[in-house]
């Protein structure tokens, strides 16, 4: 028991237990400090840059997609209306053809009366106030506007 009690008390064993638990602390905070950083590993760092890459390559033709899916919608809806509005043209193409809208459209529109009618024109009274340059074209008898033509060329010559 003596050589283990001197042995205990000696120089090179003291040495060696504070190396040993020196080594201790070291290893210690090294698998710390590589827990740490093992959260983020080589491959962990390459398939991040591999999706940012793959976002990157994306981008672009996602966006292209979008906006011409867009496109085809909006021309979609054009060629919707002018099938709308052919099918108006047609009925009314079809009413024209028809000889009565015809002789309907042309007394009212041209003023036109039926031999044996008499034709008037109502004056209306606030339209009399109206100077002649604030009545439109398209409020008046086609023949007005004629007229009107004639006196500005006259009016132009002289």
């Amino acid at each position: 028991m003596a050589v283990k009690d001197r042995d205990r008390f000696s120089t090179a064993t003291r040495l060696r237990l504070l190396g040993e638990q020196t080594a201790a602390r070291v290893y210690r905070s090294q698998t710390k400090r590589q827990a740490r950083r093992s959260r983020l590993t080589g491959r962990a760092a390459l398939l991040a840059l591999v999706l940012c890459t793959l976002i990157v390559a994306l981008a672009y033709p996602m966006r292209q997609y979008v906006s011409q899916r867009a496109e085809i919608a909006d021309q979609q809806r054009q060629q919707e209306r002018a099938r709308k509005r052919v099918e108006q043209l047609r009925d009314l193409k079809a009413r024209w053809q028809d000889d009565a809208y015809a002789k309907q459209q042309i007394r009212r529109r041209l003023h036109y009366v039926m031999p044996g009618e008499t034709g008037y024109v109502v004056i209306d009274p606030g339209a009399a106030k109206q100077s002649r340059a604030d009545l439109r074209a398209a409020h008046r008898p086609w023949y007005a506007n004629v007229w009107d033509g004639v006196d500005k060329s006259d009016a132009s010559d002289q």
